[in-house]
């Protein structure tokens, strides 16, 4: 079906007058707009269902959650049969969302499902939370996380907390697929919807100290500026913090306004520097020790902290997680390893975080990316325990009490880090240094290629086959000793050419690694119309004072391979 075919089904009598309105308007403009809008159904990627809101098959609108939630409703009933099934819905501050998650709620309702729905705007990682803490058997939260201002998305949380993985998502993605859009109850039943807030939020908070305030200096002398960029980490972050005894913090007051344009930045990405910079411009002005910043729905956190020189300097994702597993692991082994602990990370983020669980005798396990896969970790190895984890993308999770990315407790981790680290005239980011020399300087970079629209998805595909079927025998002089194939499932050792199997589910991702220890990869974005480049290289750190001229040696290498592969 072509998409102005696809398009006329959506002005029948199933539509209302408005949907119908907008739609014949794209139909007469025959634009690029309407291609975009209706050339494919809109499906889940990495984290949930993310689209441009508007009318469309292709788009976030009241149809595509609709014909989602009837489609989770029916496999639920036929899942569980007879059983009294419940949801928890939560939103985020972006355009529609309160609206979204209300009719969400409706049409759960209107198929014998118990809902809980916050009042109000609530973070991703207190859903993740409530689903457990309420035995819910499904949450949604209406959220695009970092996207742009026109996004909005759907992300879907089974009874542990974690987001879908397989054999379910697959099983949900056919319900849906299988349904007409005439099939949506729409018909709410308002007695099988309740509203809640604080009845989640105090437990939540309790269980966000109890995990992350875990340090031993004066809380009250580290000088803290926290910004949630106009997003949701207002109604958690400032709580926990405050909980825990940081009474020295500073709240950038003008992005604590929740605003869905995200009207003072670029983009509400902390990956992005810009996004930090009225909140850097604070912390300059009142000599504050530490900044943190969160994305909107508060999953993701950026971190500034003082070099010894004095100058704030923006942590990256990598190294964010560094800092953050280490002091974990020493705090752990504090308490005496068990023997069943295990940190987790993604296939693209630094190959530093297992050369951490080597050095304190831990398991390490290696995920897809996206953190569904290392919820899915705990929830299929009950007898392990999970100290914490990352990936490069700004997302970390400390213990197991949320089943995503928690912005809000590794906010409370990084300042209590950062606290105990003064009392011993230290910094954060000595702390860093202290971790490269230990373990080996990794330098990391991400380089995204956007490509919009039917064509850029056409472009981003040809480009993955071309990697697939010529991967480069050598970049900048480096050999490629290895290519990791994940959705060929196997590893080919370029010398040998034996074939080692990949355990983990397939995904549209390829890794080089050279004889030097050097990694690239490449994979396609699943919630953005990109193609990202992930490239890690490491050398040996003798002395912090050396690290200046390392990293920058470290960085001209990563421009050499960006050049290499014609993306600069």
């Amino acid at each position: 079906m072509t998409p102005q075919e696809r398009a006329h089904t959506w002005l029948s009598p199933v539509f209302d007058n408005e949907t119908q309105s907008q739609v014949r308007q794209l139909i007469e403009s025959d634009s690029e707009e309407l291609v975009d809008a209706f050339y494919k159904e809109l499906a889940f990627g990495t984290g949930g269902m993310r689209g441009v809101l508007g009318v469309g098959t292709n788009r976030i609108n009241k149809y595509t959650l609709g014909k989602a939630t009837q489609g989770l409703s029916n496999y639920l009933k036929r899942r569980h049969p007879g059983k009294n099934l419940s949801a928890v819905i939560a939103y985020d501050c972006r355009h529609q969302s309160d609206t979204l998650g209300r009719l969400v709620a409706e049409i759960f309702s209107a198929n014998g499902i118990e809902v809980s729905l916050f009042s109000a705007l609530r973070t991703t990682p207190e859903l993740s939370f409530a689903v457990r803490h309420l035995s819910a058997d499904v949450g949604i939260v209406l959220t695009a996380s970092h996207n742009p201002p026109e996004y909005n998305g759907y992300k879907v949380y089974w009874n542990d907390g974690g987001q879908i993985v397989p054999p379910e998502d697959g099983e949900i993605i056919a319900e849906i697929q299988g349904l007409d859009y005439s099939a949506i109850r729409f018909d709410a039943d308002e007695n099988r919807i309740s509203l809640i807030d604080k009845e989640v939020d105090e437990p939540f908070f309790e269980a966000s100290l109890k995990n992350g305030s875990i340090g031993q200096g004066d809380r009250t002398l580290l000088s803290l500026v926290f910004t949630s960029i106009h997003g949701t980490s207002i109604t958690a972050v400032p709580q926990v913090l405050q909980k825990a005894g940081f009474t020295n913090l500073h709240i950038v007051e003008e992005q604590a306004v929740v605003d869905p344009d995200f009207s003072t930045v670029k983009s509400p990405n902390p990956e992005e520097p810009e996004a930090l910079s009225m909140a850097i411009q604070l912390a300059e002005r009142i000599d504050a020790d530490l900044v943190i910043g969160t994305d909107p729905d508060s999953d993701r956190l950026g971190i500034v902290a003082r070099e010894a020189s004095g100058d704030l300097s923006i942590l990256n994702g990598n190294q964010a997680m560094i800092v953050l597993t280490e002091y974990l692991l020493a705090h752990h082994k504090k308490q005496g390893f068990k023997g069943n602990e295990f940190i987790a990370s993604t296939i693209v983020s630094t190959p530093m975080i297992a050369k951490m669980a080597a050095h304190y005798g831990v398991r390490f396990e290696q995920t897809l990316t996206g953190f569904k896969w290392i919820g899915k970790l705990i929830k299929d190895h009950p007898e392990l325990k999970f100290i914490g984890g990352g990936e490069e993308s700004y997302g970390y999770m400390v213990g197991d009490f949320v089943r995503d990315k928690d912005a809000v407790t590794s906010s409370l981790l990084a300042a209590e880090i950062s606290c105990e680290l003064k009392s011993k005239g230290l910094t954060l980011y000595d702390y860093l240094l202290d971790c490269y020399v230990k373990y080996g300087l990794y330098q990391e970079r991400l380089i995204s290629v956007t490509k919009k629209g039917q064509t850029g998805a056409q472009e981003i595909e040809a480009m993955m086959k071309g990697f697939r079927s010529h991967p480069p025998k050598e970049v900048a002089g480096e050999p490629v000793a290895y290519i990791e194939d994940y959705l060929l499932q196997e590893i080919v050792d370029i010398q040998t050419g034996t074939r080692t199997p990949i355990s983990l589910p397939k995904a549209n991702v390829i890794v080089l690694e050279t004889t030097n220890g050097s990694r690239i990869a490449a994979r396609p974005s699943g919630t953005e119309p990109k193609i990202k480049f992930y490239f890690s290289v490491n050398t040996k750190l003798q002395d912090a004072t050396n690290y200046a001229s390392q990293k920058a040696a470290l960085q001209e290498r990563i421009d050499q391979f960006v050049t290499a592969l014609a993306l600069d």
